[in-house]
This record gives structure tokens, sequence and C-alpha cells, in this order.
């Protein structure tokens, strides 16, 4: 399954994108700020990971 996001400044033409989807019968739907973020959040977690194994002490030492 191929997926896009789209970003614009006009709810409208959002809108009109999803109907235009929608009637070629391709599935979507206008993202809430909640979702948005979710995402964000995800993909700043997947750049972040390094798979290196931190000793515990000294990672809660460079918190203070």
């Amino acid at each position: 399954m191929e997926s896009a996001i789209l970003s614009g400044k006009s709810k409208k033409d959002l809108q009109l994108l999803v109907e235009l989807a929608e009637k070629l019968g391709i599935k979507a739907r206008i993202l809430s700020a909640e979702e948005k973020e979710d995402l964000v959040l995800g993909k700043a977690i997947k750049e972040g990971r390094t798979g290196e194994i931190i000793d515990t002490d000294e990672f809660l030492k460079s918190l203070k």
C-alpha cells in the first residue's frame, strides 16, 4: 500500500482533495492536530534511535 501526506493552508482545498480521492476509490481523511503530533513524534523517535545500549546511571546523570 502506498501513502501520501498533503499539507496546505486552505481547509477548503484539502477537503476538495479528500473528496476527489474518495471518488477515485482512494481512502483519504484529514488528520487532527493530535494525530499530526503523533506522526511527528514517531518520526523523531525513529530518527533518534541508534540501537546503542547506554548505561542507565549515566543517562540519568545527563538529565540533571
